[in-house]
């Protein structure tokens, strides 16, 4: 199937490295598309009340908004919006949830130059992808009725119990008093949990334990 040459694109990522080298390769794949770039929620949605468009290429983690509810959006205002997931979250823990939110697909930030290209063309005539390694976790969860352990699973009890109270907006200094702990030991823990989870901010916690209904 040939690809609609003009397909109107917009890439929402709160890196502006990524979005150039994002739309690089569409260019490269789609020399005539239009390409709009956002760095947050909240301009992604001003773009999709603003103007009709084919695909949406969106990283999980921007400011001003939660990737559910900018699902949630889309469907509500364009629903024939193709949305493409792009992150550099472990696609095997997270990408399934993402396409039971309601995304057409799931690519991996670390994907080569053919595979993104791959992503892109399937997404545009189909309005889905997943890669082999998502396959493979659908397939086997399909079979065993469950997919790769959460990434929870990693953490120690303590370390969830400090991760759920950041979550709820207190302080190293609260948690500290709480947990009658040193407000060192406290920090030594959001470290090393932010290091087990792979994420470098309270939102990225924020939406993994909504993820996970930790």
């Amino acid at each position: 199937m040939a690809l609609k040459a003009n397909a109107r694109i917009i890439v929402a990522d709160d890196h502006g490295i990524v979005r150039m080298g994002l739309i690089q390769t569409i260019k490269r794949l789609l020399p005539a598309a239009i390409i709009s770039e956002v760095e947050d929620y909240k301009s992604l949605y001003k773009a999709i009340l603003k103007e009709e468009l084919d695909m949406v290429i969106m990283d999980v983690n921007m400011p001003n908004g939660s990737v559910q509810e900018a699902i949630d959006y889309i469907k509500m205002h364009q629903p024939d919006l193709k949305i493409l997931i792009f992150s550099s979250q472990d696609e095997e823990l997270y990408a399934i949830r993402y396409l039971k939110m309601g995304a057409g697909g799931y690519l991996s930030k670390q994907s080569s130059h053919a595979v993104i290209e791959t992503a892109l063309t399937a997404m545009l005539n189909t309005g889905r992808y997943a890669s082999e390694v998502v396959k493979e976790a659908m397939f086997l969860g399909s079979l065993t009725g469950s997919t790769k352990e959460s990434p929870f699973e990693a953490l120690s009890d303590r370390e969830l119990q400090i991760a759920n109270k950041i979550s709820e907006g207190l302080s190293l200094k609260e948690i500290s008093n709480q947990l009658n702990l040193h407000s060192s030991t406290i920090s030594t823990y959001k470290n090393r949990l932010f290091e087990k989870l792979n994420i470098r901010s309270v939102p990225e916690l924020v939406e993994i334990l909504r993820l996970y209904n930790q």
